[in-house]
């Protein structure tokens, strides 16, 4: 069994509107640092403002029954009203706690509340109705508990429930003789002094004149309906199982499944926003359609605090309130551009994500989902998170000549360095480092028996135990890991190669050169294996053509291995002008193979398919096109990179499409990174995403290590993945005590910004 090579691993947010400019490109390189930019009468996107959606949760109570809500309206005073099982509730407008409204006594359950402009607030429970208005709250008798169902109207007040039909008109209830079922849901006035009735037996109209049931499949998609509403064209909305039911002028004229966006066929609850955009709520979270026929979906605890939407209202900003089996969710808008989204990240990575002395990476949630309390951690990957924010400073250097960002470039640089230094080797790095005094961290020392080790080498005989990962440094302030990767060694390599080409002055430049060497120099004197402390090559930092042409283990590693020793003598070789790393590349190209060897990088066996190597070789190729001037061995690197790009434009990457731009002077449509530039949620916390079971995706397996997959690649608002060497078509995935480094998106905005996609 081939193993995963790679051992890497609120809150502010809006529905984007936005304008797609097709770009048309023209990138050239400018002198000996072979800046891209555009050429004059170039297009550009324009950082058009869009609405930015976020969501805000609340827990109503510490009983289950306080948060299992089931319906929720908004008042005049934009106080919220809800019902839960637990009984009435009020959060006033400027509170975010929860104050019952019903005597302890007898305060739940309750099942609809309705806000009225002219009555005040009303109130179905399990005893009756009650009403609030001037400050006063009553019992309104006249109707047979319980009331599941409330609904205002010109005539007056409808309350409903298993034991009949009720209006409150002239300062009293008059039952209504409708022969209607008992299992009612929902009720909405047809505006016309009749009454549309959602049951689980059919949909019904009631008026003074007669009561129709339509249950029949030419009528409804499925009789058992949640909920009704009236869309402001004046189409009938009909919710519940099977989907939605679409009528106009007394028929069905169409319906909505999964093959329209619905996660489930189970829909709860519908309801209109001021915008005309119709809220559809099922049991797996909210489904918003546009007059224009476009649809979005917004589910995870990302956007709601429970994926069972019972009910939703609107408050006097177009804000959605939304009743959850788990809590209120309130999913609200703001305006914002790409350059003041920038400024939030930018603000976010400052204030939790860059930890002593100067490491760009995630922060530990001790509460899942909270981040108050936030408290930085180790990750096994802190030198190439790094690196990409690095890179991030280089380009914003680039762009702004924002001394602040050659500053923190340089921060990171030396953090990197200290890697190599702390070592007390002649060039082997680590992986972090955290300070001495912390008693927690990831993947900590372990002792194996002979048994496991037995096991472990039966399973994988590359197997390599690292018993003592966590070493003291020489001055005792840190603890640094050993045991590398080369996926390290990658996101190290893509980092210096841009602090050098964007941001480093003379001086730097030749603290690069000292350090590359060093590295390299230790490469050569151990055959291309990565030596650790102990004496033996690390588990994954294997370039050697003894183990790469020759041991068949390592038949799956061979040709991206092969690609990234060539990247880095390259890379050497093009800073310091020491022609032993030319020759070295040389004689890997001419007395090895290794440019052969790289014939499949883009065609590698389904078994030995991760989607982290992609973003590998996405930061080594424009090492190579940078250095290499010899015309048969560049075209094979443009070949490749053109296949690679081609393969990978799937990914809808900003910095796999920008990487690319940046490489091989190519012009590029930004749509889809700039799409997703303005989709990205504001709230980084990495939550459990999960889209199994969603029906409007398909769950596919394919012969990979990453085999559980959807069809269709999430926008990013759907995704738990925030890093770009995490498979985004995962199909499950997150972890809520985890907040991502906004690195991510910061990387590709002044990456957009440096080659001219993106206008300031």
């Amino acid at each position: 069994m081939i193993f995963n090579r790679r051992d890497s691993n609120l809150i502010f947010m809006k529905q984007f509107i936005f304008i797609c400019f097709y770009s048309v490109l023209s990138l050239f390189v400018l002198g000996q640092k072979s800046r891209v930019a555009f050429a004059e009468g170039g297009s550009q996107v324009p950082d058009t403002s869009f609405w930015q959606e976020y969501h805000q949760g609340f827990s109503v109570g510490n009983d289950q029954g306080d948060n299992d809500v089931r319906s929720i309206a908004v008042d005049e005073s934009s106080n919220v009203w809800i019902a839960t099982a637990s009984g009435i509730f009020i959060k006033d407008e400027n509170k975010d706690t929860w104050t019952p409204v019903l005597d302890e006594n007898s305060p739940g359950p309750a099942f609809s509340v309705i806000a009225d402009k002219e009555s005040g607030v009303w109130m179905g429970t399990w005893n009756g109705v009650y009403q609030f208005q001037d400050n006063e709250l009553k019992k309104i008798e006249g109707v047979e508990a319980p009331v599941s169902v409330l609904c205002k109207s010109k005539e007056g007040i409808y309350a409903l429930g298993p034991k009949g039909v009720w209006l409150y008109s002239n300062h009293h209830f008059q039952k209504k003789n409708y022969p209607i079922a008992r299992s009612i849901q929902n009720a909405i006035s047809d505006g016309n002094g009749g009454l549309w009735v959602a049951t689980r037996v059919g949909l019904y109209h009631c008026s003074e004149k007669n009561t129709i049931c339509y249950q029949d499949t030419t009528q409804l998609i499925s009789a058992y309906v949640e909920d009704v509403a009236l869309q402001t064209n004046g189409q009938l909305w009909a919710a519940g199982m099977g989907g939605v039911s679409i009528r106009m002028k007394n028929k069905m004229i169409r319906t909505l499944t999964s093959r329209d966006g619905l996660p489930t066929i189970n829909v709860n609850c519908i309801d209109g926003a001021p915008d005309g955009t119709m809220w559809v709520g099922t049991l797996q979270g909210i489904v918003r359609y546009k007059p224009d026929g476009s649809h979005s979906l917004r589910f995870s605890r990302r956007w709601l605090m429970n994926d069972n939407v019972r009910d939703i209202s609107f408050d006097a900003e177009g804000n959605a309130w939304i009743a959850t089996a788990g809590g209120v969710s309130v999913i609200k808008k703001t305006k914002m551009t790409l350059a003041s989204k920038e400024k939030f990240f930018y603000d976010l990575l400052m204030r939790r994500h860059i930890r002593a002395p100067w490491i760009a990476g995630q922060c530990h949630l001790s509460i899942a989902g909270d981040t108050t309390t936030w408290t930085p951690e180790d990750d096994d990957n802190d030198g190439e998170y790094t690196s990409n924010y690095l890179a991030m400073e280089s380009f914003r250097y680039a762009v702004t000549k924002n001394e602040d960002a050659h500053n923190k470039a340089l921060k990171a640089f030396n953090f990197l360095k200290l890697l190599q230094e702390i070592t007390g080797t002649d060039g082997f790095f680590a992986r972090t480092i955290v300070p001495s005094d912390w008693t927690t961290v990831h993947d900590g020392n372990k002792t194996y028996t002979e048994k496991q080790l037995a096991d472990e080498l039966v399973e994988d005989p590359r197997f390599k135990p690292v018993e003592k990962r966590w070493h003291k440094s020489a001055d005792g302030k840190w603890l640094w890991k050993d045991d590398t990767s080369s996926d390290e060694m990658c996101g190290h390599m893509m980092g210096y190669f841009f602090f050098y080409e964007l941001a480093a002055d003379n001086t730097e430049k030749q603290m690069i050169r000292d350090h590359v060497k060093r590295i390299m120099d230790y490469l050569i004197a151990n055959n291309y294996n990565f030596v650790d402390v102990d004496g033996s090559s690390t588990r994954w930092g294997v370039w050697s053509p003894d183990q790469l042409n020759r041991d068949p283990e390592w038949a799956s590693e061979k040709s991206i291995n092969s690609f990234e020793l060539l990247a880095f003598l390259k890379f050497t070789y093009g800073i310091t002008h020491d022609k032993k790393y030319q020759n070295e590349y040389l004689r890997l190209i001419n007395k090895e193979g290794y440019l052969k060897n790289i014939a499949t990088l883009n065609h590698t066996n389904p078994a030995w398919y991760i989607f982290f190597d992609e973003t590998m070789n996405g930061y080594l190729f424009p090492i190579l096109l940078r250095y290499e001037d010899d015309p048969a061995i560049r075209k094979v690197y443009e070949k490749s990179m053109d296949e690679w790009y081609a393969i990978n434009q799937k990914t809808e990457c900003p910095l796999f499409d920008f990487m690319y731009a940046y490489a091989r002077h190519k012009n590029i449509n930004p749509k889809n990174d700039i799409r997703f530039l303005t989709d990205t949620p504001l709230d980084l916390i990495d939550w459990h995403i999960d889209h199994r079971e969603r029906e409007n995706v398909k769950i596919v397996r394919y012969p990979t290590m990453e085999d559980i997959q959807v069809d269709k690649l999430p926008p990013a608002s759907m995704r738990s993945t925030v890093r770009w060497d995490k498979n985004p078509w995962l199909a499950e995935s997150g972890d809520p005590h985890v907040e991502r480094e906004p690195v991510f998106w910061l990387l590709p905005y002044w990456m957009g910004r440096y080659l001219k996609i993106i206008n300031k």
